[in-house]
């Protein structure tokens, strides 16, 4: 029996958890090798586990709930005979230290979490075909463009101007904002930034507010704070002494000497008479 008609054979459970596997949803790290002569797409059997207990894998439909990974083992394990993956054994690379490594077919096949598995099903195709459809239509309309019709032409033209338009604002914006920048330098120090999240990872709205900020340096995070004040506690309970916190000894009496210890370090010079020969 081929591959494709092993499965075709599998269950409608299954075929959505190999489906999942071979999404972006499961963020499965795969990895590329050599196989027969073809690259082939594999991946560690770990990282199928971890995709499996994820939440992604949660809110799928019609799959196999897994809540352990005794569990994500043995439902893997189930897929191995509808042949979506097998596992292999990883050999040296082809070429160099960076070109992909040889694979083999392990003739014990069995899920183990350190051990390799090479792809043989692509996943969904819808979206390749869509793009490609996609693609060759919009090859096609930029071809026939002089037998558009004039109002479409016009108006393809109007957008143009209007994405022209927009790109030179947004440089005219970053030089005006540099130039303000600079020069309040000088006259109002630190400095102010005009659209200070304009290249920000934000929205589009949210590029442009505030409208502007003072260039104030970043504030440290509470967790080196708190990472600093451990240390002090630690240096305080322990008697060392620091230059934040001093650590005074204390005599039986309840007074306090704090030029104990230095008048105990300090070195003494003493003169001695000469021997009567």
């Amino acid at each position: 029996m081929s591959t494709s008609e092993q499965q075709q054979n599998a269950p409608q459970d299954m075929l959505n958890v190999v489906n999942f596997l071979r999404s972006s949803k499961a963020g499965l790290k795969n990895r590329v090798g050599v196989l027969n002569g073809k690259r082939v797409d594999y991946f560690k059997g770990k990282s199928a586990v971890k995709a499996l207990l994820s939440p992604a894998y949660a809110k799928t439909k019609n799959t196999p709930k897994v809540t352990s990974e005794a569990e994500a083992h043995t439902l893997l394990h189930s897929i191995i005979p509808f042949t979506f993956f097998l596992r292999v054994d990883r050999g040296e690379p082809v070429g160099s230290a960076s070109s992909p490594k040889t694979l083999q077919i392990n003739q014990m096949q069995l899920f183990k979490p350190e051990e390799y598995y090479a792809w043989f099903y692509e996943g969904s195709q819808w979206t390749n075909y869509v793009g490609g459809i996609a693609m060759v239509a919009v090859i096609l309309a930029g071809v026939m463009f002089p037998l558009w019709p004039p109002i479409l032409r016009l108006g393809v033209w109007y957008i143009s101007l209007v994405f022209m338009g927009f790109v030179g604002l947004l440089l005219a914006i970053s030089v005006i904002r540099l130039i303000f920048y600079v020069i309040t330098v000088f006259a109002a120090s630190p400095g102010i930034w005009i659209f200070p999240r304009l290249f920000a990872d934000v929205g589009f709205v949210d590029s442009f507010i505030p409208l502007w900020e003072w260039d104030l340096p970043k504030k440290k995070s509470k967790k080196k704070k708190s990472a600093d004040k451990s240390d002090k506690a630690k240096n305080v309970s322990s008697g060392i002494n620091t230059p934040d916190n001093a650590v005074d000894e204390v005599d039986d009496s309840g007074m306090s000497a704090p030029n104990s210890r230095s008048g105990s370090r300090a070195a003494t010079v003493e003169d001695v008479p000469d021997e009567i020969s």
